[in-house]
């Protein structure tokens, strides 16, 4: 992608990965803990004070470092705090978005509990962010290529269960500005929301080639 973002050394992402993972995997366990906990009253209450004193820390110190960087071997951009695949973010289930020497790209994940809408399923809100993502990434060609969403439409096969689960996108085809992505996400017995999307190059992108 040409939007000029800093650029960081494969040796400081990897430090950076190696010091900020640990924390964000932890904070995540901590987020299904507090859903799924039945701690009595007095337990809870002191696990409240003691993550206060914990985010005060964290919150002595802010970094001015950008969100969204440059990968200085790959091109990639790193984008540290993005809900789906960001490192930094316990939000993010996290993807780790593969891609094939055919351009397809697929990634395996598991949702738990803070994922959940109906009853042991998925929320569909959430089955339509991995989606955009996924099918972004092929779109944009990895992140290489600038194309944003212009729309998304999804239909819903069947309810998506908590759990292990895999998605996949493609591309379609392209016609200038746009491409034309599809997808899917699949659980163990097949696909349950499939996905198709206009992704368009802004015109920012189309002024600088």
């Amino acid at each position: 992608m040409s939007q000029p973002f800093a650029e960081i050394t494969a040796d400081e992402h990897d430090r950076r990965a190696a010091l900020h993972g640990p924390l964000t995997a932890a904070v995540r366990r901590l987020v299904e803990a507090s859903i799924s906990t039945g701690a009595d009253c007095e337990t809870i209450r002191r696990a409240q004070r003691a993550l206060e004193e914990i985010a005060d820390t964290l919150e002595q110190q802010r970094h001015d470092d950008p969100r969204t960087m440059r990968h200085a071997e790959t091109g990639r951009p790193i984008s540290w705090a993005d809900p789906v695949i960001g490192l930094r973010n316990p939000i993010a289930p996290p993807l780790t978005v593969e891609h094939t020497e055919s351009g397809r790209c697929w990634a395996e994940f598991t949702l738990g509990a803070p994922y959940e809408g109906p009853p042991g399923r998925v929320h569909g809100g959430i089955c339509a962010l991995v989606l955009d993502h996924i099918l972004g990434e092929v779109a944009s060609e990895g992140l290489r290529k600038p194309r944003f969403t212009g729309t998304l439409t999804l239909k819903y096969l069947r309810g998506t269960p908590l759990g292990p689960l895999r998605a996949e996108a493609w591309v379609d085809r392209t016609e200038g500005i746009k491409a034309f992505a599809r997808g899917q996400i699949l659980d163990a017995e097949g696909v349950t929301v499939e996905a198709e999307g206009i992704f368009i190059m802004p015109a920012w992108a189309r002024e600088a080639g």
